[in-house]
Protein backbone atom coordinates (compact mmCIF):
# COMPACT_ATOMS: atom_id res chain seq x y z
CA UNK A 1 0.00 0.00 0.00
CA UNK A 2 2.77 2.43 0.96
CA UNK A 3 4.70 1.61 -2.21
CA UNK A 4 1.74 2.44 -4.48
CA UNK A 5 1.23 5.75 -2.68
CA UNK A 6 4.90 6.68 -3.04
CA UNK A 7 4.90 5.52 -6.68
CA UNK A 8 2.01 7.85 -7.45
CA UNK A 9 3.79 10.76 -5.77
CA UNK A 10 7.03 10.02 -7.63
CA UNK A 11 5.15 9.74 -10.93
CA UNK A 12 3.50 13.13 -10.39
CA UNK A 13 6.88 14.70 -9.65
CA UNK A 14 8.54 13.16 -12.71
CA UNK A 15 5.72 13.47 -15.23
CA UNK A 16 6.58 14.24 -18.82
CA UNK A 17 4.94 17.02 -20.81
CA UNK A 18 1.82 15.92 -22.65
CA UNK A 19 2.40 14.68 -26.18
CA UNK A 20 0.38 15.92 -29.14
CA UNK A 21 0.64 16.26 -32.89
CA UNK A 22 -0.06 19.99 -32.95
CA UNK A 23 0.62 23.01 -30.79
CA UNK A 24 -3.13 23.60 -30.34
CA UNK A 25 -3.62 20.05 -29.03
CA UNK A 26 -0.64 20.39 -26.71
CA UNK A 27 -1.88 23.74 -25.39
CA UNK A 28 -5.34 22.26 -24.80
CA UNK A 29 -3.61 19.90 -22.35
CA UNK A 30 -1.06 22.31 -20.83
CA UNK A 31 -3.15 25.48 -20.35
CA UNK A 32 -5.48 23.97 -17.69
CA UNK A 33 -2.40 22.88 -15.69
CA UNK A 34 -0.56 26.23 -15.83
CA UNK A 35 -3.55 28.61 -15.85
CA UNK A 36 -3.44 29.18 -12.05
CA UNK A 37 -0.09 30.95 -12.51
CA UNK A 38 -1.26 33.19 -15.33
CA UNK A 39 -1.21 36.93 -14.97
CA UNK A 40 -4.15 39.09 -15.99
CA UNK A 41 -4.46 41.23 -19.16
CA UNK A 42 -5.03 44.26 -16.93
CA UNK A 43 -1.45 43.86 -15.68
CA UNK A 44 0.00 45.70 -18.66
CA UNK A 45 3.57 45.50 -17.40
CA UNK A 46 3.63 41.81 -18.28
CA UNK A 47 3.32 42.43 -22.02
CA UNK A 48 3.73 46.11 -22.86
CA UNK A 49 7.04 47.13 -24.43
CA UNK A 50 8.30 43.56 -24.56
CA UNK A 51 9.58 41.91 -27.73
CA UNK A 52 7.36 38.91 -28.46
CA UNK A 53 8.15 36.39 -31.19
CA UNK A 54 5.30 34.45 -32.77
CA UNK A 55 5.59 30.65 -32.64
CA UNK A 56 3.70 28.25 -34.89
CA UNK A 57 3.79 24.53 -35.51
CA UNK A 58 3.38 25.03 -39.26
CA UNK A 59 6.21 23.43 -41.28
CA UNK A 60 5.95 26.21 -43.88
CA UNK A 61 6.21 29.05 -41.34
CA UNK A 62 9.78 30.34 -41.49
CA UNK A 63 9.31 34.06 -40.94
CA UNK A 64 10.57 35.87 -37.89
CA UNK A 65 7.49 37.75 -36.68
CA UNK A 66 8.04 40.24 -33.87
CA UNK A 67 5.08 41.77 -31.99
CA UNK A 68 5.36 44.77 -29.68
CA UNK A 69 2.47 46.26 -27.71
CA UNK A 70 3.32 49.78 -26.57
CA UNK A 71 1.62 52.39 -24.40
CA UNK A 72 -1.37 54.30 -25.71
CA UNK A 73 -2.53 51.45 -27.93
CA UNK A 74 0.41 51.36 -30.33
CA UNK A 75 1.00 47.95 -31.90
CA UNK A 76 4.07 47.11 -33.98
CA UNK A 77 4.49 43.97 -36.05
CA UNK A 78 7.68 43.18 -37.90
CA UNK A 79 7.75 40.26 -40.33
CA UNK A 80 11.34 39.61 -41.39
CA UNK A 81 12.06 43.32 -40.95
CA UNK A 82 8.95 44.64 -42.74
CA UNK A 83 7.18 46.90 -40.25
CA UNK A 84 3.42 47.15 -39.87
CA UNK A 85 1.97 49.76 -37.53
CA UNK A 86 -1.30 49.07 -35.80
CA UNK A 87 -3.41 49.54 -32.71
CA UNK A 88 -4.33 47.37 -29.76
CA UNK A 89 -7.15 47.71 -27.29
CA UNK A 90 -7.97 45.99 -24.00
CA UNK A 91 -11.68 45.10 -23.77
CA UNK A 92 -12.63 43.71 -20.32
CA UNK A 93 -11.05 40.23 -20.69
CA UNK A 94 -10.18 40.41 -24.37
CA UNK A 95 -7.43 41.96 -26.45
CA UNK A 96 -8.10 43.31 -29.93
CA UNK A 97 -5.21 44.26 -32.19
CA UNK A 98 -4.24 44.49 -35.78
CA UNK A 99 -2.55 46.47 -38.49
CA UNK A 100 -3.56 49.92 -39.62
CA UNK A 101 -0.71 51.17 -41.72
CA UNK A 102 2.11 49.29 -43.37
CA UNK A 103 5.44 51.07 -43.88
CA UNK A 104 6.95 50.04 -47.21
CA UNK A 105 10.53 50.27 -48.48
CA UNK A 106 9.90 53.60 -50.22
CA UNK A 107 8.26 55.07 -47.06
CA UNK A 108 4.79 55.24 -48.59
CA UNK A 109 1.96 54.23 -46.30
CA UNK A 110 -0.40 51.51 -47.43
CA UNK A 111 -3.69 50.88 -45.60
CA UNK A 112 -4.08 47.37 -44.19
CA UNK A 113 -7.01 45.21 -43.09
CA UNK A 114 -8.88 44.77 -39.84
CA UNK A 115 -7.59 43.30 -36.62
CA UNK A 116 -8.62 40.28 -34.56
CA UNK A 117 -10.04 39.71 -31.08
CA UNK A 118 -8.44 37.27 -28.64
CA UNK A 119 -9.10 35.99 -25.13
CA UNK A 120 -6.24 35.41 -22.73
CA UNK A 121 -5.21 31.77 -22.39
CA UNK A 122 -1.99 32.33 -20.44
CA UNK A 123 0.38 35.20 -19.63
CA UNK A 124 3.63 35.51 -17.73
CA UNK A 125 6.93 37.32 -18.33
CA UNK A 126 7.97 34.76 -20.98
CA UNK A 127 4.75 33.49 -22.59
CA UNK A 128 1.80 35.42 -23.99
CA UNK A 129 -0.74 32.89 -25.25
CA UNK A 130 -4.04 34.10 -26.64
CA UNK A 131 -7.06 32.11 -27.81
CA UNK A 132 -8.88 33.37 -30.88
CA UNK A 133 -12.33 34.68 -29.97
CA UNK A 134 -15.15 32.98 -31.84
CA UNK A 135 -16.07 29.53 -33.07
CA UNK A 136 -12.89 27.41 -32.76
CA UNK A 137 -14.02 25.06 -35.55
CA UNK A 138 -13.65 27.90 -38.04
CA UNK A 139 -10.00 28.58 -37.25
CA UNK A 140 -6.96 26.84 -38.62
CA UNK A 141 -5.12 27.77 -35.40
CA UNK A 142 -7.01 28.38 -32.13
CA UNK A 143 -4.04 29.77 -30.22
CA UNK A 144 -1.84 32.73 -30.98
CA UNK A 145 1.45 31.98 -29.21
CA UNK A 146 3.99 34.67 -28.41
CA UNK A 147 7.23 33.93 -26.58
CA UNK A 148 9.74 36.47 -25.30
CA UNK A 149 12.47 37.02 -27.89
CA UNK A 150 15.50 35.61 -26.02
CA UNK A 151 13.73 32.27 -25.55
CA UNK A 152 11.90 32.11 -28.89
CA UNK A 153 15.10 32.52 -30.91
CA UNK A 154 16.59 29.41 -29.25
CA UNK A 155 13.70 26.91 -29.40
CA UNK A 156 11.18 25.27 -31.68
CA UNK A 157 7.51 25.10 -30.72
CA UNK A 158 7.71 21.68 -28.99
CA UNK A 159 10.67 22.82 -26.87
CA UNK A 160 8.77 25.98 -25.92
CA UNK A 161 5.74 23.93 -24.85
CA UNK A 162 7.97 21.58 -22.83
CA UNK A 163 9.61 24.61 -21.19
CA UNK A 164 6.23 26.10 -20.28
CA UNK A 165 4.99 22.81 -18.86
CA UNK A 166 8.17 22.12 -16.85
CA UNK A 167 8.38 25.68 -15.55
CA UNK A 168 5.03 25.40 -13.79
CA UNK A 169 5.19 21.67 -13.07
CA UNK A 170 8.00 22.60 -10.70
CA UNK A 171 5.54 24.86 -8.83
CA UNK A 172 3.17 21.90 -8.49
CA UNK A 173 6.05 19.71 -7.38
CA UNK A 174 6.82 22.07 -4.51
CA UNK A 175 3.25 21.85 -3.20
CA UNK A 176 3.12 18.09 -3.66
CA UNK A 177 6.45 17.66 -1.89
CA UNK A 178 5.34 19.86 0.99
CA UNK A 179 2.08 17.91 1.27
CA UNK A 180 3.97 14.62 1.39
CA UNK A 181 6.34 15.94 4.06
CA UNK A 182 3.44 17.20 6.19
CA UNK A 183 1.62 13.89 5.70
CA UNK A 184 4.72 11.93 6.73
CA UNK A 185 5.20 14.09 9.81
CA UNK A 186 1.57 13.50 10.79
CA UNK A 187 1.98 9.74 10.28
CA UNK A 188 5.17 9.66 12.36
CA UNK A 189 3.53 11.65 15.15
CA UNK A 190 0.50 9.33 15.08
CA UNK A 191 2.72 6.22 15.19
CA UNK A 192 4.80 7.59 18.08
CA UNK A 193 1.70 8.55 20.09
Amino acid sequence: METKFLDRITKSLNSEPPMADSMDEMLDKIIPMVRPWSEDLRELGNYLGRHWIELRDDETFHELVLHIFNDEGEYLKSTDGELTLGRWRFMVNKLAFGPRVSVSDDDTDVEEGAGQVFELAFLDKEFFILRRYGNPRKFERRYFVLVIEPIARKVEWREAMDYLYNKYRNNNSFYITMSVIVLLIILIVMLLS
